[in-house]
C-alpha cells in the first residue's frame, strides 16, 4: 500500500521557520518524483516544489524560491521541505505528492507543478499556519 505521511506542521510567526517530513512508502522511492503542494482555504492547489532523487536537482515556485528548500534522504525514503522567512500568505494546507517518473528536468518539474492532476498519490496534509 502507498503510503506519503506528512508531518512537522504547525502554527509560526511571520519570519519563523518550519521543517516539514514526507515519509514515503509501498513504492520504490527512487522512481518517483516527489512534490509539495499548498492549498489555501478558497483558493486552488498551487504547486510549491520538487525533487527527483534519483535524478536530483529541485524546482521552486516563483513564491517561495529563495526561502524554502527542498531535499530528499534515499535511506529513509523521506523528503523535507525546509520553509524559512515565512510569511503570513504561506498559510495553506501542505500536501506531499508522488507522480512516476525521475527525470532532472525544469520544465518537467514546473508542468508537474502546475499540473496536480497528473499526481499518482497523495498524502493527508499538515496545517501550517503564519501568523502577523
Amino acid at each position: 500500500e502507498v503510503q506519503l505521511v506528512e508531518s512537522g506542521g504547525g502554527l509560526v510567526q511571520a519570519g519563523g521557520s518550519l521543517r516539514l517530513s514526507c515519509a514515503a512508502s509501498g513504492f520504490t522511492f527512487d522512481d518517483f518524483t516527489i512534490g509539495w503542494f499548498r492549498q489555501a482555504p478558497g483558493k486552488e492547489r498551487e504547486g510549491v516544489s520538487c525533487i527527483s532523487s534519483r535524478a536530483g536537482g529541485g524546482y521552486y515556485a516563483d513564491s517561495v524560491k529563495g526561502r524554502f528548500t527542498i531535499s530528499s534522504d534515499n535511506v529513509k525514503n523521506t523528503v523535507y521541505l525546509q520553509m524559512n522567512s515565512l510569511k503570513p500568505e504561506d498559510t495553506a494546507v501542505y500536501y506531499c505528492a508522488a507522480k512516476r517518473g525521475a527525470y532532472y528536468s525544469s520544465s518537467y518539474y514546473r508542468t508537474l507543478l502546475t499540473h496536480p492532476s497528473a499526481i499518482d498519490y497523495w498524502g493527508q496534509g499538515t496545517q501550517v499556519t503564519v501568523s502577523s
